[in-house]
């Protein structure tokens, strides 16, 4: 009997572009300040769901094409993503057995750090925003991971992604 191989792996890399173009939608002003980091939040429900599709250089090429969109420093937000998903990957065995809520405060830390890194990157090109408030993004994205998981979840389910 031959050996099923991946079913279904266009709905992964339409979620993907799906999130580039959350992204980069329009959104009210006083909300600008707290988008979520839809793309982050998708590659890691996919890296936590299918390991062996999604990973590292997905990553890669996703944040390259964010890139592209945003118009910033080519690179920037491919190595945030790649970070966030190393992180993701080497706390792969807990997060998978953690509940959903329990995987937000993780996501939470994990996303902060990549803010953090991305506020480094900005201050070395001159862009330093003044605040704290680049940290939001990464609480806004941890409180929405239980309805990313559970619409994906499903919606995986549902076409047999995995």
């Amino acid at each position: 009997m031959p050996a099923l191989g991946p079913r279904n792996s266009w709905f992964i890399w339409f979620s993907l572009a799906l999130a580039l173009l959350l992204s980069v939608a329009p959104m009210p002003g006083f909300m600008e300040i707290g988008r979520p980091l839809w793309l982050a939040m998708f590659l890691t429900f996919w890296v936590l769901m299918v390991p062996q599709r999604v990973g590292l250089l997905t990553a890669w090429v996703c944040g390259l094409a964010e890139d592209v969109l945003y118009g910033s420093l080519l690179g920037q937000n491919a190595l945030i993503l790649s970070l966030i998903i190393f992180l993701v990957l080497a706390l792969y065995q807990r997060l998978r057995l953690f509940p959903v809520w329990q995987q937000c405060l993780v996501l939470m830390v994990v996303y902060g750090l990549a803010q953090l890194v991305q506020l480094w990157l900005n201050a070395l090109t001159g862009n330093r925003p003044p605040t704290l408030a680049f940290l939001l993004p990464a609480l806004v994205s941890g409180l929405l991971w239980p309805w990313v998981v559970m619409v994906l979840k499903g919606l995986g389910q549902r076409l047999k992604v995995y």
